[in-house]
């Protein structure tokens, strides 16, 4: 009985020095690249480049709020890019071919992109469809409609106070507000994961979902938030991306669920659920961004770029089934 005890005690402590880690690791992963770039190239470290970093991790870091809500409840959401190009594509033709005042148009964009959430929501808790298939269903349904709507044409032509949103600055700062809003989506899907009750059924649903059934958990409950969160974030990035480029593409998200989900995996988020800090996915969006923008500096074409994320988000996962595996054994 004792031996047992003792062997249990070692596994704890085990489990606690990896958490640690792995904790501090993405960090310490930021601190390293920030520095190489900072050597490599000598513009890295100007102010207005490190502001450009972020404001083009602002949408990645927007709707990766969402994504990190799905991801924790043992889920997955690849709707996401196609959500940023409908959001944009409808909120442009309220604005351009109605007439409608950006108040009107923004506010029935985002309940569209919710309302997306929620029928995946739908059809993984409800149907019991796997979340891989049900939201790449959603994707291409609501990638088609996108297209329909604006005939595979760009929309442009807003008015000045919407390019605000994207292009503008915070007060009289030479903060851009994309960076603005990207914090606050940051404080408040921390404060949903620390100090809401619903917050902690996201890690208790991915940490073992039938024990959380048993425990009085409304599942299903859960999952249809967890979605809607995913689509209202993903609408919200849509709608800087559409102010921050002026046009209105139908295919403006292609690919980007995928970028979102490096960037929440990368921040040490479990992919199997149950696992993973809020401030730690901020590191991740931020890698992403000194990674990107490093490579351009450099040089990188943009073909091996796109072999690099896919590394680092092979890289993610593997390291993410590697601890899961030494803490099984």
């Amino acid at each position: 009985m004792q031996a047992q005890d003792k062997s249990d005690a070692s596994k704890d402590l085990s489990y606690m020095i990896q958490y640690q880690i792995k904790d501090k690791a993405i960090w310490i992963v930021f601190l390293a690249l920030f520095i190489f770039f900072s050597i490599a190239h000598d513009r890295f470290l100007d102010s207005a480049n490190l502001l450009i970093v972020l404001r083009q991790v602002s949408m990645y870091g927007i709707a990766a709020v969402g994504m990190t809500f799905v991801i924790l409840t043992a889920g997955i959401d690849l709707s996401v890019g196609s959500i940023i190009s409908i959001v944009g594509v409808v909120c442009a033709f309220f604005m351009v071919n109605l007439g409608l005042s950006m108040w009107i148009a923004i506010p029935v964009a985002l309940l569209m992109a919710t309302f997306i959430g929620i029928v995946n929501g739908a059809m993984v808790a409800t149907i019991g469809m796997p979340a891989i298939i049900a939201t790449f269903s959603t994707q291409i349904v609501v990638q088609g409609i996108a297209l329909l709507i604006s005939g595979g044409r760009p929309i442009f032509g807003f008015e000045d106070n919407f390019l605000v949103i994207g292009q503008g600055m915070f007060l009289n700062t030479p903060i851009p507000l994309p960076i603005i809003i990207m914090i606050i989506c940051f404080a408040a899907g921390s404060f949903i994961l620390n100090k809401t009750y619903f917050g902690r059924y996201f890690y208790a649903i991915g940490g073992n979902e039938e024990a959380s059934l048993l425990s009085g958990i409304r599942i299903k409950r859960v999952k249809y938030m967890v979605y809607a969160f995913s689509g209202f974030f993903a609408g919200l990035a849509g709608i800087v991306l559409l102010s921050r480029t002026n046009s209105a593409q139908p295919t403006a998200g292609l690919g980007w669920e995928f970028d979102v989900i490096t960037c929440v995996v990368l921040g040490g988020v479990s992919i199997s659920g149950g696992f993973g800090k809020f401030s730690n996915v901020v590191a991740g969006v931020l890698i992403i961004g000194i990674l990107t923008n490093g490579m351009v500096l450099l040089g990188v074409s943009a073909f091996t770029q796109m072999v690099v994320r896919g590394c680092v988000l092979a890289a993610a996962v593997g390291f993410d089934c590697l601890q899961k595996r030494r803490l099984i054994t």
